[in-house]
């Protein structure tokens, strides 16, 4: 087997020894709260936070995120921060905030500085990707460009595709997550993970949600995946493991399978 594409930050892989590499989305709505999880999910020892900005209150007072996000950092000790706006349309929550608002929420959130990597859908307009882009490389920020179907799991060649976009489009890190029906749906999302993994020249993360996907969580890494989502305190999208538990059982599937270097 090939050895997997890590996720790299600093010239190192996110994570170090640990891959896939674990991540905690921040879910709070207030300030207050966001800053509590914030030092309370760094407690637990995720390689990565992800501040999904559309659960927070204040998501329209761009100044005030900004603030916040340099907060965030400071209170996590630290550690590597996801900036996230997922839209509606792909399983996030409504805000009324419209895509150019989004976007200048995205450019002003990089130029901040606090951030290292931020997530955009690839499926906005071509010119709000090019915009989120270029103010992810000005910043030094890395780009996840992102798709996400809650309904179900697209085709095989149709989820490839998509994880080629994501390069195509520029993206430093590929992202999809989808629902899955069955199992096949699971074999269906690991199987395009296994070959886009091999085929593009970014590392790639993907998941399927609900119970049915769980195990993707856990075994995605095996077929390619640089990063597994887990619950800190509130979990962002159904399926995710707590972070122990998924640290513990990554560590005995490496150990098992003398795979990741172990």
């Amino acid at each position: 087997m090939a050895t997997p594409r890590a996720i790299q930050l600093h010239g190192r892989p996110l994570g170090g020894d640990r891959y896939p590499a674990i991540c905690a989305p921040l879910v709070g709505r207030t300030r207050e709260r966001v800053l509590a999880e914030a030092a309370a999910v760094a407690a637990r020892r995720p390689d990565l936070l992800e501040w999904r900005v559309d659960f927070f209150d204040g998501i329209g007072d761009i100044e005030g995120v900004v603030a916040l996000a340099a907060e965030i950092k400071r209170a996590a000790g630290g550690l590597p921060l996801l900036f996230t706006r997922r839209s509606s349309r792909e399983g996030g929550e409504p805000v009324a905030l419209a895509e150019p608002q989004a976007v200048a929420l995205c450019r002003a959130v990089c130029a901040g500085g606090a951030i290292e990597f931020i997530d955009y859908e690839m499926s906005s307009d071509p010119e709000h990707v090019r915009a989120v882009r270029e103010a992810a490389r000005a910043a030094g920020a890395q780009l996840v460009l992102s798709f996400h179907d809650f309904q179900g799991t697209p085709a095989r060649e149709a989820l490839r595709q998509r994880f080629a976009l994501a390069e195509q489009l520029g993206a430093d890190i590929a992202k999809i997550a989808v629902m899955p029906r069955g199992m096949d749906d699971v074999l269906t999302l690991l199987a395009a993970t296994l070959e886009a993994s091999g085929a593009l020249k970014i590392p790639v993360i993907s998941m399927a949600m609900g119970g049915a996907g769980a195990v993707t969580r856990l075994a995605g890494g095996l077929f390619g995946s640089a990063l597994s989502f887990a619950v800190g305190e509130q979990a962002s999208a159904p399926g995710q493991w707590p972070i122990d538990e998924l640290d513990t059982a990554l560590a005995l599937l490496r150990k098992a399978s003398g795979y990741w270097g172990a």
